[in-house]
């Protein structure tokens, strides 16, 4: 039986139609002006028999001169190499600048410039419920474009290197589709500023984005001019717990509980032992791991620290001189 135009339902609200038609725009708007700075990656791996695939994923460029932004896990070893693809057909061969595995950032870069540079936005301003849109190469699919929102903030990721592990803290969680070969591509706001780097897939609807803010625009700085990111290493191990009643004072009501100390590490030698409470470093409280680790920058290394602890229920203070984590 045919069907007239007649038959068919009435239009939606117009208001609906505006606002559908709203958001098509923004999709539309991010992806034309962010999709030439995503680039699709192929990682070779030098072999006795040559090179050989290596792995895949995508990247971000940063720079007009060659720079590129990517996850540390996309490019494994820092003497990979490989090439990069731009959705306007060109490719680029580029090596790895530095890897950090512990934010899960690397940094590229390639032998010819003319790059279109995306824009870095700010992941703190970002809102729960806030438009995003991912673009990368799952599977291969160059110049992929998922749309979705911010699902949560303030999720946290663990990352390792062969020394130490650590937690990626105010990782974004957004319903946008990401699937392998999505890591190391960009997730950006409604205006088409880099806000994530996409780096896991959860689950269906659960993908999970490194922020950039402060902290990842230093490591990213760090990749650039050095090639690694120096951090401070005191050797232990812990978790958090709540402050006994009677050693809480202001609005400190958690501290750190040493799990582990590493044998000859600089919290060996000033005396730290497991089931010591850390209450802060230097001054600043240590309710959570996370806020250890923020203290552990480059300028500790070589300095003395001061430590401000509870052992058995007696507060102590301990001084110790960060090492440089290898």
């Amino acid at each position: 039986m045919s069907t007239s135009a007649t038959d068919w339902p009435a239009p939606a609200d117009p208001a609906e139609a505006d606002a559908l038609d709203a958001y098509s725009r923004v999709v539309v708007s991010v992806a034309e002006r962010l999709a030439p700075s995503v680039a699709s990656l192929r990682v070779m791996r030098r072999t006795r028999g040559g090179q050989v695939p290596a792995g895949a994923g995508s990247a971000v460029a940063l720079t007009p001169d060659g720079f590129l932004l990517t996850s540390a896990h996309v490019v494994g070893s820092s003497t990979n190499r490989g090439r990069a693809t731009f959705n306007d057909g060109r490719e680029e061969r580029f090596d790895v600048l530095g890897r950090d595995p512990l934010s899960d950032l690397a940094v590229l870069r390639t032998a010819d410039g003319g790059l279109p540079p995306a824009e870095l936005g700010d992941a703190e301003r970002l809102r729960v419920g806030q438009l995003v849109v991912a673009i990368g190469n799952p599977h291969g699919l160059g110049g992929s474009v998922t749309a979705g929102v911010v699902s949560h903030l303030g999720r946290s990721l663990p990352a390792h290197s062969r020394r130490a592990g650590r937690i990626i803290d105010n990782v974004i969680q957004t319903d946008a589709a990401l699937n392998p070969g999505s890591s190391g591509g960009a997730l950006a706001d409604s205006r088409g500023r880099v806000v994530g780097i996409n780096t896991a897939v959860a689950g269906v609807g659960l993908g999970l984005a490194v922020p950039i803010n402060e902290a990842t625009q230093r490591v990213i700085g760090a990749l650039m001019a050095d090639g690694r990111v120096r951090r401070a290493y005191l050797g232990i191990a812990g978790g958090p717990r709540p402050l006994p009643p009677q050693a809480r004072s202001g609005d400190q009501s958690s501290c750190i509980e040493v799990v582990e100390v590493v044998r000859g590490s600089p919290a060996d030698r000033a005396g730290i032992r497991p089931e010591d409470l850390i209450l802060a470093v230097n001054g600043t409280p240590t309710a959570r791991v996370e806020d250890l680790q923020r203290l552990m920058v480059a300028d500790l290394i070589g300095s003395p620290v001061t430590v401000r602890l509870l052992r058995a229920g007696r507060p102590l203070e301990l001084e110790l001189i960060p090492t440089e984590l290898e």
